[in-house]
């Protein structure tokens, strides 16, 4: 029996609907009413759909009542990453710099496939502006906190998203990740999040970043859930039935050390070892040459970025964020030798990861960062000893595996005290079956998963 203080996840809900237990409009009404009245605390939403997410209700309550069959998410609600177009309305990507462009026509791709599987989206969600941060700090939308100690990070730039499902206000929310931006904050936040093998899910509908290394994701409070919504924004329209060819059990999994092993917290490093220990893991895997993987990323994110947003700086610098511009600027002044190398050691380092899952493992696991989320009012984090800057370094063990394109799925550690702790698991393009079949053995055996945050109040 799930305990009635935790709120239910997205296929919980959509089979109370289903039975007749809840109605959708009750459940959107709700979620609206919670996202209202409780946001103002984590500053998690940008904007809510309220009108347009009650008459999408009131029309699956019409099929219910007209004895109709509804598809597998019905009356679910969901949040989206403010870079995502939703239909009648303008996508700010966190910026007013796009204030005045005209509404979207249409509804992104993956907005799409989840409507279709009838689920609602109700709100925008705060993030970095133009993706380009890990700390949701935005100067145009305020700052996410982090729903579990309010004078912490909630991690970025997808930080509204992974806050609003670590707070209880929704079940699902769409991000996207470049570098880690879905990864940090489902870590910080303490919720599962995924990021796809590059290109499996499509990017139509969602504002660019850097070309060649966005991808769009999500975050959920479950591994079901999880999984689910990710099979059908892959296309599967319904939700697939396991298959038992990957159970756990059967799968190499690896611990991927070198760079990895290095900068962890105490906890983090205590949270590793245990989780090593459950899956019985006693192999470790090094990766060649992972701080020119991590400068590679750094470059070509830059280079992208930059020569994406020059004709638009050239008009309206003042109009972006100054920490945004700044490093928009200096990514499009980059010289193209160097933009050209960093996507020729990419190449390389990709058959370098891809020869791993071939020879040594089927999944490997690491850390996601190096511990727990750090104080807004001190904003760093310990990098070989030395204090650093926490926006700049967030990324030390995300950034590497955005290079080669792999799917990453962020588990979250349950510790029994302190702020949570996020691992990844990875796995080869293609194969993150593998990684839910992981997941869900740590989720069940009860050494993964999302708790409700106790919401403490700014120092």
């Amino acid at each position: 029996m799930r305990d009635i203080s935790t709120p239910p996840g997205a296929l919980e809900l959509a089979a109370a609907i289903r039975t007749g237990e809840q109605t959708a409009r009750s459940v959107i009404e709700a979620t609206l009413e919670s996202l209202s009245s409780k946001d103002r605390t984590i500053h998690s939403v940008t904007h809510l759909f309220s009108d347009e997410a009650c008459r999408q209700a009131d029309a699956i309550d019409a099929l219910r009542k007209q004895g109709k069959t509804l598809p597998p998410l019905a009356g679910v609600p969901f949040g989206v990453k403010d870079l995502f177009d939703i239909a009648g309305h303008v996508t700010t990507a966190g910026s007013v710099v796009l204030r005045n462009n005209p509404p979207a026509k249409q509804d992104a791709a993956v907005v799409q496939r989840l409507r279709q599987a009838g689920a609602i989206p109700v709100a925008t969600l705060n993030m970095d502006e133009f993706a380009y941060g890990f700390a949701t700090q935005n100067a145009h939308y305020g700052t996410t906190l982090n729903p579990h100690d309010t004078s912490r990070m909630a991690g970025g730039s997808s930080g509204g998203s992974a806050a609003a499902v670590a707070a209880g206000f929704l079940p699902l929310s769409l991000g996207s990740d470049t570098n880690g931006s879905i990864r940090i904050p489902a870590s910080l936040c303490g919720v599962w999040g995924l990021k796809p093998t590059f290109g499996r899910l499509p990017r139509e509908g969602a504002y660019p970043f850097a070309a060649s290394l966005d991808v769009v994701g999500h975050f959920a409070r479950n591994v079901s859930d999880l999984a689910s919504s990710f099979y059908i924004m892959d296309g599967c329209g319904s939700i697939p039935e396991p298959s038992g060819a990957d159970s756990w059990e059967t799968l190499r999994i690896a611990r991927l050390e070198g760079w990895f092993a290095d900068n962890l917290s105490e906890p983090m490093g205590r949270a590793l070892e245990s989780i090593c220990a459950a899956l019985g893991v006693t192999r470790g895997v090094s990766l060649p040459e992972v701080a020119t993987a991590r400068a590679s990323s750094f470059l070509i994110t830059a280079a992208e970025g930059g020569n994406l947003h020059l004709p638009r700086l050239k008009e309206q610098a003042d109009a972006y964020d100054p920490a945004t511009r700044d490093r928009l600027l200096a990514g499009a002044m980059l010289p193209a030798d160097t933009y050209l190398r960093a996507q020729r050691f990419r190449r390389w380092f990709r058959d370098q990861i891809h020869a791993v899952f071939r020879n040594e493992a089927d999944v490997l696991i690491a850390p996601a960062v190096m511990g727990e989320a750090p104080r807004l009012d001190e904003p760093t984090v310990i990098v070989a000893g030395k204090e650093v800057s926490a926006r700049a370094n967030l990324g030390l063990f995300t950034q590497p595996l955005s290079l080669p394109g792999v799917p990453v799925l962020t588990v979250p550690v349950l510790v029994s005290d302190g702020l949570p702790l996020g691992l990844q698991l990875v796995a080869a393009p293609g194969c993150e079956e593998k990684l839910f079949s992981v997941a869900c053995h740590l989720e069940r055996a009860g050494l993964a998963g999302c708790r409700l945050p106790e919401m403490k109040a700014t120092a």
